[in-house]
C-alpha cells in the first residue's frame, strides 16, 4: 500500500495509527489508497486492542433496514444506546455508536475499539464475520440465526416473550392469534415464527403470519388488515401480535377505518413498545424488553473480552414483562 499511495511503510503506519507528523493531504491520500485496494486495517485493530484504548462500540443492526437513524416514537434504540454509555462509564470505559463497519468508507475509527457489542445480527451476518476474521472481541445480543453458539452472544428470551404475549391474548380471549414480523432475517423475527408455529401446531391451527418491513412503520395498517381479514371468514384472526409497536400501532388505527373494534373484536399488542402506543386511542398493549438491563449486561460481558477475562455462559437478562393497555382489556 506504501507504494500505492507513494510514501514510506513508515509514513503509512504513522498516518493510519495517528502518530508522528503526517501532512493533512498524505493522510487523505493513504485512506483513500486503503479504501481503493479494500485494505482492512486489521494490524491496527489488533495493535489497539493489545495497548487498550478503553473504548467499545456498539453496532445496532435493526437501524440498518431503517431510513433513519431515529425512527418516530420508538425510545428502544435510544434507551440501549443511552443505558449501555452510561454503563461504560462506569466500567472506566467510552462508548462509541456506529454503523454497519463493513460498509465502503467507513471511519477507520469505527475498527479501533477494544470490544464490540452488536445487537440484533442479521443471518450469517458479514459484521459478525469481520469481526472474528480480525480477531477482534465482540458479544451478540440475540444469535446469528445461522451461527447460533458460535459466538458469546446474549439470549434475550426470544422464546419467552412470544409465547408471553400470546399467553396474554389467549387468557385476553382471543383463539385465533395472528403474527406481524418485520423483514430482516435476525433471530428476533424468525425465532418468533417458529414459536407461533409450535403454539398453534398443539392447537391444531394453521399459523397466521405476515412479514412487512420495518421501514414501513405505520404505513403497513391496510394492508396487514387486507391480509387477514380479506379472506376466508373462518380464518379472520380474533388477536394480532405485531414485533414492533410502530406496526402495532398502524394496525389498530386501519382496523379502526375498517369498522373492527379494538379490543372488543380484535386484540392488538405489540413485542416492543413505541410512544404511539401509550398516547393512542385505544393504548396498546407492549412488552417492556427491559432494554437497560440488557445494555448493563451487554457492556459488562464486552469489558470482559476487552481484558481476556473468561465468561460465564449463558449470558442472559432479565425477561421481559407485560406492559397491558387497552387494546387487550375488554369488559
Amino acid at each position: 500500500m506504501a507504494r500505492a499511495a507513494g510514501v514510506s511503510p513508515t509514513t503509512v503506519s504513522h498516518a493510519l495509527n495517528g502518530k508522528g507528523i503526517v501532512r493533512r493531504e498524505t493522510i487523505e491520500r493513504i485512506e483513500q489508497v486503503a479504501a481503493e485496494i479494500g485494505y482492512r486495517p486489521s494490524a491496527i485493530a489488533r495493535g489497539l486492542q493489545r495497548s487498550r484504548l478503553g473504548l467499545l462500540a456498539l453496532v445496532i443492526r435493526p437501524l440498518h433496514t431503517l431510513d433513519t437513524f431515529l425512527p418516530e416514537g420508538v425510545d428502544y434504540f435510544l434507551r440501549i444506546a443511552g443505558a449501555a454509555s452510561l454503563s461504560a462509564m462506569e466500567h472506566g470505559y467510552s462508548m462509541m455508536l456506529i454503523d454497519d463497519p463493513t460498509r465502503p468508507g467507513v471511519p477507520l475509527s469505527a475498527l479501533s475499539a477494544d470490544a464490540y457489542i452488536v445487537t440484533d445480527p442479521f443471518e450469517n451476518d458479514p459484521v459478525l464475520t469481520m469481526l472474528s476474521e480480525q480477531r477482534i472481541p465482540f458479544v451478540t445480543v440475540g444469535a446469528d440465526p445461522a451461527r447460533r453458539g458460535q459466538f458469546p452472544e446474549i439470549d434475550e428470551g426470544d422464546d419467552h416473550q412470544t409465547r408471553l404475549m400470546l399467553t396474554h391474548l389467549a387468557d385476553a380471549g382471543a383463539r385465533r392469534i395472528a403474527l406481524v414480523t418485520g423483514t430482516d432475517r435476525n433471530d428476533w423475527n424468525l425465532g418468533s415464527q417458529l414459536t407461533l408455529a409450535e403454539w398453534c401446531a398443539a392447537r391444531g391451527q394453521r399459523p397466521l403470519v405476515i412479514s412487512v418491513p420495518e421501514v414501513e412503520g405505520e404505513r403497513v395498517g391496510d394492508a396487514v388488515i387486507e391480509h387477514f381479514f380479506g379472506g376466508d371468514p373462518a380464518e379472520h384472526p380474533d388477536g394480532i401480535f405485531c414485533l414492533t409497536g410502530r406496526h402495532a400501532a398502524g394496525v389498530t388505527a386501519a382496523a379502526i377505518r375498517r369498522g373492527i373494534r379494538v379490543p372488543e373484536d380484535l386484540l392488538v399488542a405489540a413485542g416492543s413498545g413505541a410512544v404511539q402506543n401509550r398516547t393512542s386511542h385505544p393504548t396498546v398493549t407492549t412488552l417492556d424488553l427491559h432494554p437497560e438491563e440488557i445494555a448493563q449486561v451487554a457492556v459488562e460481558t464486552a469489558v470482559r473480552l476487552a481484558e481476556g477475562r473468561p465468561l460465564e455462559r449463558p449470558i442472559s437478562t432479565p425477561p421481559a414483562t407485560l406492559d397491558v393497555r387497552e387494546s387487550t382489556t375488554r369488559a
